[in-house]
């Protein structure tokens, strides 16, 4: 587990967020338990609590539910409403602060254009 933590942001926050993008990105699927908070913590060197905190984020979210007695398991359809989730928030986060900056350079509708398909061609 590669998970850095910055001090800014309270660790529950940033582990919830680290365990959703590996739901994500598939390393945790569907249906699948996540490691315990105790094997959690213990990797992490955090407090089980903290740890609670945060996967109890995703609980809340229905992108993980807990089995009594079993764990924490990723619940069906829960990279779908991940994606749904970023795709919501994707404009706000990327294309306003990208567009508002191009517009503070002078750059016009076709320059933006030109740099992001760019970018796509480069990837």
């Amino acid at each position: 587990m590669s998970w850095n933590f910055r001090e800014d942001i309270p660790i529950f926050i940033q582990l919830a967020s680290f365990i959703e993008d590996d739901i994500f990105c598939l390393k945790y699927r569907e249906g699948e338990a996540l490691p315990s908070t105790t094997e959690l913590s213990a990797t992490l060197r955090i407090n089980p609590a903290t740890v609670l905190k945060g996967v109890n984020i995703l609980v809340d979210e229905g992108l993980v539910e807990k089995r009594r007695g079993l764990g924490m398991y990723v619940k069906e359809n829960a990279r779908e409403m991940i994606k749904e989730k970023r795709k919501a928030s994707f404009s706000s986060s990327f294309v306003f602060p990208l567009v508002n900056e191009a517009k503070k350079l002078g750059m016009t509708e076709d320059e933006i254009l030109d740099a992001v398909k760019k970018e796509i061609k480069n990837d």
